[in-house]
This record gives structure tokens, C-alpha cells and sequence, in this order.
């Protein structure tokens, strides 16, 4: 059981799986919703400082590396592009934007790519942080009700 619920912890870890992903593979493990539901939600959040405080520096700085530039620059990019469909979409209201663009859980809405946008939006931590919280709680609750609900139909 421990070895599922680790699982489950370093899955919702992982940039683009994040808890969209570690959710259902919980109710695949045959896990209790509620203490994944907990597990995921803070293993989705401890990248969130770092990622906040350190990730635009070093993908900048990897950019122009001839192994991993390819890779960084992609990044670099995507954390751009959401930056600017959150400040088109959001003008004054970034917070609201960037709660919804992490808690709407699409492929690339997530804590990762929400936070890197943020970061290079120039929000505050605070705000981020605060954002990005509320939305992979609720990110984290539509997830959990549509995997219940997958899970009872093949029941």
C-alpha cells in the first residue's frame, strides 16, 4: 500500500502528469479518493516555490546549451505563450486567470506551466502561490469526482 501511495506522490510530481494523472491512477490502484485526493494535492505544490523562484533563470540560462537548449527553449516557450493567453485573457484579473488556467485540468494547465507563466508575468509569490493553490484544488476535485465516476461505470 505504502508503495502505491508513493506512486501516486511522485506522479503528481511530474510536470504534465500532475495530479490530473495521479488521481485516476490512484482509483486504478484501488486507493481510498480522500487521502490520494491529499497526497496529490501536495505533492502537485512542492515544485511550486522552486519552480516559481528558480525556473526561468535556469531555462534562460540552458537555452542556448548544445544538449538540453532544444528542450529549454520549449519550456521557455510554452511558460511564455501561457503567460500571454493569462494576461490577454485576464488583463487586471491575472489572479482569477491563473487560478482557472491551473484548476481546468487540459493537457498544459497545470501547477508547472501555471506557475512558470506567473513567474514571467512577474506576479508576486504570494499571489502565485495563492493561485496556483486554489487551483490545483480544484483541478484536483473535478479530477477526483470524473475518476469516481469513471471508476463506478466499470464497476
Amino acid at each position: 500500500m505504502i508503495k502505491n501511495y508513493l506512486t501516486i506522490f511522485f506522479l503528481a510530481m511530474v510536470p504534465i502528469f500532475e495530479l490530473r494523472g495521479a488521481i485516476p491512477v490512484s482509483q486504478i490502484l484501488g486507493l481510498p479518493i480522500v487521502p490520494s485526493f491529499i497526497i496529490c494535492i501536495v505533492a502537485n505544490m512542492i515544485p511550486v516555490p522552486i519552480i516559481y523562484l528558480f525556473a526561468r533563470k535556469v531555462l534562460i540560462w540552458g537555452a542556448d546549451k548544445p544538449v538540453i537548449g532544444k528542450f529549454f527553449s520549449f519550456c521557455l516557450e510554452k511558460g511564455e505563450k501561457g503567460g500571454k493567453k493569462l494576461q490577454e485573457k485576464a488583463g487586471r484579473g491575472t489572479f482569477i486567470a491563473l487560478l482557472l488556467f491551473v484548476g481546468i485540468p487540459l493537457p498544459g494547465t497545470g501547477a508547472w506551466t501555471g506557475t512558470l507563466a506567473a513567474s514571467i508575468l512577474d506576479m508576486d509569490f504570494k499571489s502565485t502561490v495563492a493561485a496556483v493553490m486554489l487551483g490545483v484544488l480544484l483541478a484536483g476535485m473535478i479530477m477526483m469526482i470524473v475518476s469516481l465516476a469513471g471508476v463506478t461505470i466499470f464497476l
